[in-house]
């Protein structure tokens, strides 16, 4: 007994020498309890990949996922991260798990996933001690082990500053508490982050009040142009400064108020701290003024309250995860589920004050302002996101989904014309395809209806049929690509070299996608009753046979006299192809794959075909072009092969690692793809109402429906092994078919499924069971 008194002495004991350790740094005060937000490394993706394709194809094998370890709410308009690099020029993140210095913590903006740029950020930082300016000689030291990465905090220990820092926030504000260890000098470096050299900020000692902006610069591949607004931002502390100045490059400027128009600039402050005080510092943003960044502030975090904050921080969070109810024993399949929701909930983000107001997306045009209750979106990354993310956020917030679609229309009725790949509140050239088509179709065939329907229908017929004829709006990304040519040929031909500032060539790929794009037009032309527009697009959706050479059955260049690229090159790099090869574009005809079928020569060329993207090792799942590849065995009348791709896919580009993405989490896209695949079912052709079923990864999984129905997928046998699918039902009754449509999900109900480790090659086979010939359909 004796001993036994001792033994709990020593460990109470114990406990509370480790809780006065972290209170001696602000300690880490859990208020979460059994929550899915704990499941949650924001780490993942911030490493180099060490996936199973990492470097295939010719890629770089330092690829990252470009992910940030934020804090910040589902598609709210600020990442609160850590920096451990200071640029806002393209492809560089603002922090790496490689890094073992860190620069401070940004208000980001960076389009989480891609290879793009931040912009309108600024960055923030406490030391002690010595007062260090620049980014690169504030640096400090930071350990993994000490940091807490989840996406409503973020805390870590700066040994050397004898700081222990911690972050939450909401959408457009942030609070920060800063426990130091040490009585002395502490002070707080703010700068904006103006790789153009046209920042400005100031300090306002009477109110405790930092102030600067930061214009905005649309830059992709090296061209650079203003975007005709601003990132304001303001920081607000409690803390009495014993002195201040400004900086410009080494140089210091004391007691100097304002500083702007040039590059490394900023503001110092400096403050007396005593052994285990808190420091407070509150920031927010706005992209319209600095009153709209004081008002979204005041309106967000009024208090000084670190910890009410993460509690309402944690509450949303909580809220959004918990419209998916996994039930599983397996944590690491629950840890990566979770963390792919994480990374699918940045993109498109919010872009207005609490008070409604946006810059306009046009330049020169005066600043908007939304109805009450309505979200104005920005950075859609369309060429990626249409294809999982969107559909994603449409069966489980069809509400923001159709505001989403609503942010689209504002944008065509400011600008003129439907973007095509809208980032930085700007149009742009970036990437190929005309898919905000496809995302308003996507929305609209899911019975969304909370969008402006026959304006967004004008702006895509205009896209579809019409070309700019003023060169800068060409230029700038207005409407789509060579239109001209694929109305005279049917096709892209090779001499046409589309004119465009940032993608040259890619003609085959660009005729397969505008074909894709037609087909959604031309059901919501059906739908809406414009009978002539339905009948030339439904025509020109077949389009997409133009470049699939008879010869090969292989997605080709084709010339303009109608001859096709003699050249033997369907599984290289090609010009006419983006970012892939012929026999990953092959496969984006998503809305017709039993007239690819016929371009091929018949489904068994088709299934060999789709055989050899896998047993030869040509499947790449690091870029979108392939995404639907492995569920398309399902028209074949052979989906035990999709369940066996996909579970592979799942487990070979997928860790819950920082090394753990095959490539760029491409603003959410890659995580989406990697829930639907969890759940067993996924969208292959974004505008209809179906889905190719899979291989489900959970016994039970549930979505909690915003209608208030739930639907849940059990598969109570599903295991590393148990991959194939032996029978199923749906509500009880035997189900046959190897797909299912969104009004099965939305009606609720239950889909079962018997797996077992051998492939049943009854089940799902039959033509009846196949998905609908969309094109046949289209044609009644």
């Amino acid at each position: 007994m004796r001993q036994t008194i001792y033994t709990y002495c020593f460990a109470l004991l114990a406990i509370i020498l480790l809780q006065s350790i972290m209170s001696c740094f602000g300690g880490y005060r859990d208020t979460i309890e059994d929550s899915r937000i704990k499941y949650i490394d924001t780490r993942v993706g911030t490493a180099a990949s060490t996936t199973h394709t990492a470097g295939k194809f010719g890629k770089n094998t330092e690829e990252y996922g470009q992910t940030l370890p934020a804090v910040l709410e589902p598609n709210g308009m600020n990442f609160w991260t850590p920096q451990t690099r200071d640029t806002e020029q393209k492809c560089i993140a603002p922090y790496y798990y490689a890094d073992t210095l860190l620069q401070g913590f940004r208000n980001s903006h960076w389009i989480v996933g891609g290879c793009t740029q931040d912009y309108g950020s600024m960055t923030l930082m406490p030391l002690y001690g010595t007062l260090r300016c620049q980014p690169e000689s504030r640096t400090t030291r930071f350990s993994h082990q000490t940091e807490k990465a989840t996406p409503s905090y973020y805390a870590a220990l700066l040994p050397d500053e004898n700081i222990y820092t911690e972050m939450t926030a909401r959408s457009r504000s942030a609070i920060y508490r800063f426990t130091y260890k040490k009585a002395g000098k502490g002070y707080l470096i703010v700068n904006p982050n103006s790789d153009e050299g046209q920042g400005y900020i100031s300090i306002d000692t009477l109110n405790n009040l930092i102030y600067g902006y930061n214009p905005v610069h649309r830059i992709y591949q090296g061209w650079g142009e203003p975007a005709g607004y601003s990132g304001h931002f303001i920081i607000r502390f409690k803390k009495k400064i014993t002195s201040y100045g400004t900086y410009k490059g080494d140089s210091l400027f004391s007691h100097t108020r304002q500083i702007g128009n040039a590059k490394q600039i900023g503001i110092y402050a400096e403050f007396d701290v005593e052994e285990g005080e808190e420091v407070l510092i509150k920031a927010a943003s706005s992209f319209v003024s600095r009153e709209g960044a004081i008002r979204n502030l005041e309106a967000e975090i009024p208090h000084w309250n670190f910890d009410l904050t993460r509690t309402e921080l944690n509450r949303i969070w909580e809220q959004h995860l918990s419209t998916i109810q996994v039930e599983t024993e397996n944590l690491v399949d629950k840890e990566q589920f979770y963390g792919a929701f994480y990374r699918a909930s940045f993109l498109p983000r919010t872009f207005n004050d609490v008070d409604g107001r946006y810059p306009s997306f046009a330049k020169g045009l005066p600043i908007r302002q939304l109805p009450g209750g309505e979200t104005y979106y920005e950075d859609y990354s369309m060429w990626d996101t249409y294809r999982a993310l969107h559909p994603l956020i449409n069966i489980l917030f069809p509400t923001k989904g159709g505001n989403m679609m609503q942010s689209l229309v504002h944008k065509y009725e400011q600008g003129g014309w439907l973007p095509i790949f809208p980032c930085w509140n700007s149009y742009t050239a970036a990437m190929i395809g005309d898919h905000s088509i496809a995302a308003i179709g996507d929305a609209y065939s899911k019975g969304i209806r909370n969008f402006d329907i026959e304006k967004a229908y004008e702006g895509m017929r205009k896209n579809a049929f019409e070309t700019p004829s003023d060169p800068d709006e060409y230029r700038n990304g207005m409407g789509r690509r060579a239109l001209t040519s694929y109305l005279k040929y049917g096709y892209i031909p090779l001499e046409d070299a589309v004119p465009d500032a940032f993608h040259t060539n890619e003609q085959a790929s660009r005729t397969l996608e505008y074909a894709y794009d037609d087909f959604v037009l031309a059901q919501m032309a059906k739908s809406l009753g414009k009978t002539k527009d339905y009948q030339e697009l439904i025509s020109r959706a077949a389009n997409y046979r133009n470049v699939i050479d008879p010869r090969t059955g292989y997605a080709q260049g084709r010339h303009a006299n109608g001859t096709f690229l003699n050249e033997y090159n369907a599984f290289d790099f090609a010009r006419f192809i983006t970012e892939g090869a012929p026999c990953h574009y092959t496969w984006y005809a998503p809305h017709d794959p039993y007239g690819l079928m016929e371009c091929m020569g018949g489904k068994t060329n088709y299934i060999a075909k789709l055989d050899s993207m896998f047993s030869e090792q040509r499947y790449w799942h690091g870029n979108e072009p392939c995404h639907q590849i492995a569920f398309m065995f399902n028209y074949a009348g052979e989906p035990w092969k999709t369940q066996r791709a996909v579970r592979h896919i799942m487990a070979t580009e997928y860790m819950n690692t920082p090394g753990g993405l095959s490539g760029n989490d491409d603003a959410g896209q890659m995580s989406a793809w990697y829930m639907f695949a969890a759940m067993g079912f996924y969208p292959v052709c974004p505008g209809t109402p179906y889905y190719m079923l899979a291989s489900p990864s959970f016994p039970s999984l549930t979505l909690h429906l915003e209608n208030g129905k739930t639907f849940t997928v059990k598969a109570p046998d599903t295991s590393e092994e148990n991959i194939y699918i032996q029978s199923a039902t749906l509500n009880g009754k035997p189900y046959t078919r190897n797909y299912i449509t969104h009004q099965d999900i939305m009606n609720g109900g239950a889909i079962e499924f018997v797996m077992g480790n051998e492939p049943n090659r009854e089940w799902g086979t039959k033509p009846k069971d196949c998905p609908p010939d969309m094109m046949e359909a289209a044609k009644d």
